[in-house]
């Protein structure tokens, strides 16, 4: 929720809160237009995906809508998100775009979105708060959520037994199993950090309740050491400091090896990993079962979430056409009954409050050991995404400068604590040379 919606302030007063919060206002906003009236007659909106089953779908709703009809450009590649803002400045944008969230953040901090704040209201009690909040930084919506993918674990139940540990409920409970494996094996990895791909501090800190970015009144307060946040990277740092984590580059075309040959016994995933496993676990397959991800607190138990998200441009002229389409395309039971089957090859989980119809045909049915249930723990992991996360106008940013300083943290040339630090510093610093008001939390 909008940090402004309960402080009855006008429209334009909030909307000039929310301009200050991003820096720059993107064109055509529902919060400063007023009751926007609804496109009437046939429409044409161009959508960039480079998710497969895509556009099979779009296909289907033209024929279902032919008063809006949505032109698909496959626009997979590294530099996708270099050539959306190169469209923007040059007036050639989309309506459309996939997007993850932490680009949809940083495009909305530059004034590259359309405000759809009222337009996209009537479809947010399909998602759950976790994924609106993605699609609206500071308050302001941008889109509409489009996937997500929940972390629970896999562990290797067979080695689990073999050396007398169980699944962890806690983070504590990870690390004492990964030294009660050592024991016995010195060699094995209870869990896997690779050098480039800070993630996993991450998850943590979205799990121990952190706020790395907090929306807060008119500027962002910035949490980078906050108890919570700190909680998370103790954890980190006893991985590190205990030699409890192989470190595996996901760039290497051999990685999944550290856990077939079982060198690695556990991790956290999601679903959209798990058809991979499936083809890559030969050795392994059967062998292993899901459990819930570690939380840090039993009583009130939560995880995170990365979000896709499909983008409203700047230039949109039909913004209520686009967050239909949008909206059906990841919430309809028409679209997501064909995308979150494997033939689709999409690797979509929905972002639905209720993901149940299409949990089971997700789960490849002869990777896991069938001694838990498999559906339960993924749809719990979607029901406990902590929903106080929020992604700041320079997160992709911050992440960059994150994996710049990560690998020293692996290497052992850096402590977590020392790299939270000077990430906050970072973050403020690089915020108010924007034009964005930014203060480190007390």
């Amino acid at each position: 929720m909008s940090t402004f919606r309960a402080r009855t302030l006008t429209a334009a007063a909030a909307a000039a809160s929310l301009c200050l919060l991003l820096a720059a206002c993107s064109d055509g906003g529902d919060t400063n237009a007023g009751s926007q009236p609804s496109t009437k007659g046939k429409v044409s909106l161009e959508f960039w995906s480079w998710t497969d089953g895509i556009e099979a779908q779009t296909k289907i709703w033209n024929r279902e809508h032919p008063d809006t009809q949505v032109k698909f450009v496959n626009a997979a590649g590294d530099t996708a998100y270099q050539k959306l803002r190169a469209a923007v400045n040059a007036g050639t944008a989309p309506c459309l775009s996939k997007m993850d969230a932490m680009n949809l953040a940083s495009f909305a901090a530059d004034g590259l979105l359309t405000d759809i704040t009222r337009t996209a209201a009537q479809y947010r009690d399909k998602y759950t708060a976790p994924a609106w909040n993605a699609v609206s930084p500071g308050g302001t919506t941008f889109g509409i959520p489009m996937g997500s993918s929940p972390l629970f674990t896999a562990y290797r139940a067979d080695l689990f037994q073999k050396y007398g540990i169980q699944a962890p409920k806690t983070w504590d409970d990870l690390i004492a199993a990964g030294k009660k494996a050592q024991q016995q094996n010195k060699n094995v990895k209870i869990f896997n950090m690779a050098g480039e791909d800070p993630s996993t501090l991450v998850d943590l800190s979205w799990q121990a309740g952190a706020q790395w970015y907090k929306a807060d009144g008119d500027h962002w307060t910035i949490g980078f050491t906050s108890p919570a946040a700190l909680k998370a990277g103790a954890i980190v740092q006893q991985l590190v400091d205990n030699g409890l984590a192989s470190n595996a580059s996901y760039a290497d075309p051999g990685v999944f090896k550290t856990w077939d040959l079982g060198k690695t016994i556990a991790m956290t995933t999601s679903t959209w990993q798990l058809p991979i496993y499936d083809t890559n676990f030969p050795k392994s397959k059967g062998k292993w079962q899901l459990a819930d991800a570690p939380v840090f607190d039993t009583a009130k138990p939560q995880t995170s979430s990365n979000f896709d998200t499909t983008a409203v441009l700047k230039g949109c002229k039909y913004p209520d056409r686009a967050a239909q389409f949008a909206a059906w395309l990841s919430s309809s039971k028409e679209s997501l009954t064909t995308l979150t089957d494997p033939a689709s090859k999409s690797g979509l989980f929905p972002a639905v409050t209720d993901v149940s119809p299409y949990v089971d045909k997700i789960i490849p049915t002869e990777m896991f050991n069938k001694a838990s249930n498999s559906a339960e723990v993924i749809t719990t992991a979607a029901s406990r995404v902590g929903n106080q996360w929020q992604y700041g106008p320079d997160y992709a940013a911050m992440y960059s400068e994150m994996q710049k300083q990560w690998g020293k943290v692996i290497e052992k040339q850096l402590t977590v604590k020392d790299m939270l630090t000077s990430l906050q510093k970072w973050t403020v610093d690089d915020l108010n040379s924007k034009d964005i008001k930014a203060v480190a939390a007390n």
